[in-house]
């Protein structure tokens, strides 16, 4: 009787998580199939090598942090301050999630500074990102000038909240962007 191959999804996910710990240099399959808990042999049966594996993990992490993300919050319709509520609110549950949790955000990030194609990747996933928070914004914002200051000041929180480390007083952080999403929405 064979043993049920180790799915794709896992794999990828395993890569997402070397990636996430280690940069792109710790995605390396012995040690991807020690962490499943299998032969290296079964990788082969989906990548042909490990550049094939490390694209497959940049469109599951593209796919995850903006189209099916933009799906997500579609299916619950409403105007643009609800849609923009349940984005957040998706985003914030979403960081322990392996697909779009920040630090698999922030690493591909950091691994875009040292390779061109990855940054051309990335570009496109946050203009994608972008567009979407642009059409949300406008649906209430008149001023071009400041849907573009909304968008960016979204996404900046979102991305650079991680790597602050800041006490707010008397606010919890949890506090403090509930204050900056009442803000974002006026």
């Amino acid at each position: 009787m064979a043993l049920p191959r180790t799915p794709r999804g896992a794999w990828i996910e395993e890569g997402l998580r070397a990636l996430a710990a280690g940069g792109p240099e710790a995605v390396r399959i012995e040690p991807l199939a020690q962490a499943l808990g299998v032969t290296k042999g079964g990788f082969y049966g989906y990548f042909a090598n490990r550049d094939a594996l490390l694209a497959e993990m940049l469109d599951a992490w593209a796919h995850g942090v903006s189209q099916s993300v933009i799906e997500q919050v579609e299916q619950g319709g409403g105007d643009g301050r609800a849609k923009l509520t349940r984005l957040f609110t998706i985003v914030a549950e979403s960081t322990d999630a392996v697909v779009r949790g920040i630090a698999v955000d922030l690493a591909i990030r950091d691994w875009a500074r040292r390779d061109p194609a990855v940054a051309d990747r990335l570009r496109q996933v946050d203009n994608l990102r972008m567009d979407y928070l642009r059409t949300l914004f406008s649906s209430f914002c008149p001023d071009p000038a400041d849907v573009e200051v909304r968008c960016m000041l979204t996404f900046s929180v979102r991305i650079g909240t991680h790597l602050i480390g800041v006490d707010h007083g008397a606010y919890s952080r949890e506090d403090v962007m509930g204050l900056v999403t009442k803000e974002l929405l006026r």
